[in-house]
């Protein structure tokens, strides 16, 4: 939605979307990128033309529910930081953005395909990813338990590594090791 850029919106309306946003990320989930569009506003107790005003197209709200899942990823920083030691709040925010890939792996033929279009979903959202990790790392690093030689560029790069081999939920047992693999070389050394 074009409008959406320039002005907020109302509370009401935002509710509207973020239910949709919600609802899609389960019926996706349950059914596949390809369910019927009226099956997520139903879900969500919206009509059709509430969805269709927001997401005009199947690719706005797979992009949209990419971008929203990368931006709760994210915003999940502050909290850990603040229920946790910055160490095991980086650890378990590890976990988090494992239990994201794989949720979004069904995802990667249709961004893909949006990205062959023309549009970046990931741009936005590896930046976003990057100044997650490196707060968790500067937060780890002021509290002595990282080693700093390593910068939080090279900890996305190790992620993005171990999210590529080890996405899929079946191999989640192996991505489980390759963090702990990861994070114990991080640890600061006495």
């Amino acid at each position: 939605m074009a409008g959406s850029a320039q002005r907020p919106l109302r509370a009401d309306a935002r509710r509207n979307r973020d239910k949709i946003l919600a609802a899609a990320v389960r019926v996706f989930a349950e059914e596949g990128l390809d369910t019927h569009l009226e099956r997520i506003a139903k879900e969500a107790g919206v009509g059709s033309a509430t969805l269709y005003r927001n997401f005009a197209t199947r690719e706005a709200l797979i992009e949209a529910v990419y971008r929203n899942e990368v931006a709760q990823l994210c915003d999940a920083v502050s909290d850990l930081l603040e229920e946790k030691p910055p160490y095991e709040a980086l650890r378990a925010w590890t976990r988090l953005f494992m239990d994201y890939v794989t949720a979004k792996f069904g995802m990667a033929d249709a961004l893909r395909a949006i990205a062959a279009a023309g549009s970046d979903p990931y741009g936005h959202s590896r930046d976003m990813i990057q100044a997650a990790i490196t707060v968790l790392m500067d937060a780890c690093a002021a509290a002595g338990t990282i080693r700093t030689d390593i910068s939080p560029t090279d900890m996305g790069a190790a992620l993005e590594g171990i999210a590529l081999t080890s996405a899929r939920s079946d191999h989640r047992e192996r991505a489980e090791r390759l963090l702990d693999l990861t994070l114990d070389g991080l640890k600061a050394r006495s």
